[in-house]
């Protein structure tokens, strides 16, 4: 698809759209919003609320494709393909396939030989790693954790050595607790349990981790969470200890 033109040949566009604020989704999404032939959504009112905030007609098919229906909606998608039709993608918030909905229609595209285009747009993961304030040398994205707590140590101890920013979805209900493993695993380093990113109640706690869990310990939190974790402290040499190592070279 070109800037302006319809797309000329079967292709299937994943689409992000808004974590939260509703105006956080590019002028793009919305042309190929209104383009396709059809649309696949995690949540068909979810993505209605867009079309209505914005005022865009919407493609002359719509149904669902989430969790409990991706096989069939998957095939649904391929037979539109097949049928030379445009289909576009979304999940209830995000970009899809990461951590939503998405992956496996964009495999079973690009396995049967049909063109699959991601556009650009909204994340909760950017946008908390932008917003902690934190050092991001590198990052390592962990989705959702497990469930148990074995489990979740078994993760945190993986990258307990590795220089890079830590960034997971949880649950609201588990956030002490999460944090309580992550100060076992990983020791007290400076993070940011980011609330309703982008959203009308959006709510930023930056402190270290071991405050963060008495903070958090009996308080009770609605909507979407995402934590950032920051990379190991490491301990710099003394400038006068380099300027020894400088003086021992011929």
């Amino acid at each position: 698809m070109t800037e302006n033109d319809d797309p000329i040949e079967p292709t299937l566009f994943l689409i992000p759209t808004p974590i939260g604020n509703l105006e956080d989704i590019s002028l793009r999404a919305m042309r190929v919003l209104q383009s396709v032939d059809a649309l696949a959504c995690e949540d068909t009112r979810h993505t209605r609320k867009i079309f209505e905030r914005h005022q865009l007609d919407s493609p002359p098919i719509v149904f669902a494709c989430h969790a409990h229906n991706e096989d069939r909606a998957v095939g649904r998608i391929l037979s539109l393909l097949r049928d030379g039709k445009s289909v576009g993608l979304t999940s209830d918030a995000g970009a899809p396939g990461v951590s939503d909905p998405g992956q496996r229609a964009a495999a079973a595209a690009i396995e049967n030989g049909y063109k699959v285009d991601a556009l650009p747009g909204p994340s909760a993961v950017i946008t908390a790693l932008m917003v902690s304030g934190l050092p991001v040398p590198a990052f390592s994205f962990l989705g959702f954790l497990p469930r148990r707590p074995g489990r979740q140590r078994k993760v945190f101890k993986a990258f307990a050595e590795a220089p890079t920013t830590l960034v997971f979805f949880e649950s609201p209900f588990r956030v002490a607790k999460i944090l309580k493993i992550a100060l076992e695993c990983l020791g007290n380093r400076e993070a940011a349990v980011c609330i309703e990113l982008t959203k009308k109640f959006e709510n930023i706690h930056r402190q270290r981790i071991e405050e963060l869990v008495t903070y958090f310990q009996d308080k009770k939190i609605k909507g979407e969470v995402t934590i950032v974790i920051g990379p190991p402290e490491r301990e710099e040499a003394p400038i006068e200890q380099e300027d020894d190592i400088n003086n021992m070279i011929p």
